[in-house]
């Protein structure tokens, strides 16, 4: 990996965590285009990196974090996904970064659901969806946890699965989103120190150092991009999203097999 490939992988990082397309998916994409080698290093800089753009969100929210209700409902969602993320770690690193045919199999069933779940509820004005002004209850926090694990599959997207199971359960549009960028916080922080702890051993200098450029570049580019999003979505579906996802796919499989 050079300096350019860490930038560009930063920026790619930067740019997609927050968006319902899946930051890992891009990343895996990307790093194929540019003719990175997936490796023990690589698939470390991947998961770590991410905690660059999710540090955006502690310095946007950090005075969120001193809300103990809030807190108690965070530690209530990140319980599942950290069990069932760390039960699941080997298959996760040995299978799944990397893959990709699991990403654009993802990226595509993950855009036809998020198209599906916005034409299924905005058909359906007489429901209380995206309504709750509410602060959320520790089943919907759990629930939203659950979710959340679902994105251990690269090219699912942490964010996209958050938000459209916040969605279902009838959680504000806007709360929902925030919990999400929140959530991120405990989870990407128990995902980069746990694989950094198995890992980081056998990095050389450079690696580290290509390491901090990814995940300095990607914290510089999140900031208004989480700013983007919260405006975005008092005024848009994540429909586009979900037709960008399929497109992607579409296109990649065209790329990689033909």
């Amino acid at each position: 990996m050079t300096i350019i490939d860490s930038v560009v992988l930063g920026i790619v990082e930067g740019v997609t965590e927050f968006l319902p397309i899946s930051s890992t998916g891009h990343l895996i994409l990307a790093s194929s285009l540019l003719g990175v080698a997936q490796n023990d290093f690589t698939k470390t800089f991947e998961i770590a990196i991410q905690l660059g753009a999710i540090l955006a969100v502690v310095a946007l929210y950090w005075r969120s974090f001193f809300n103990i209700e809030l807190v108690k409902r965070l530690i209530a969602a990140f319980i599942p996904t950290g069990i069932i993320g760390l039960a699941l770690y080997k298959i996760l690193k040995t299978y799944l970064l990397g893959n990709e045919l699991v990403v654009l199999a993802a990226l595509f069933l993950g855009g036809v659901v998020l198209i599906a779940f916005e034409r299924l509820s905005g058909a359906r004005e007489d429901t209380p969806a995206s309504t709750q002004d509410t602060p959320l209850t520790y089943r919907q926090a759990i629930l939203i946890g659950f979710a959340q694990a679902v994105a251990i599959i690269p090219g699912v997207s942490r964010s996209g699965a958050t938000i459209v199971g916040g969605l279902a359960l009838g959680i504000k549009r806007t709360t929902i989103v925030e919990f999400s960028f929140l959530l991120a916080v405990p989870t990407m922080l128990a995902a980069t120190g746990l694989d950094l702890l198995k890992t980081s051993a056998a990095f050389s200098g450079h690696e580290w150092l290509m390491l901090a450029i990814g995940f300095i570049v990607s914290f510089i580019v999140a900031l208004p991009v989480v700013r983007w999003l919260l405006s975005y979505v008092r005024t848009h579906s994540f429909t586009s999203f979900g037709i960008y996802r399929i497109l992607l796919s579409l296109v990649f499989a065209l790329f990689l097999f033909f």
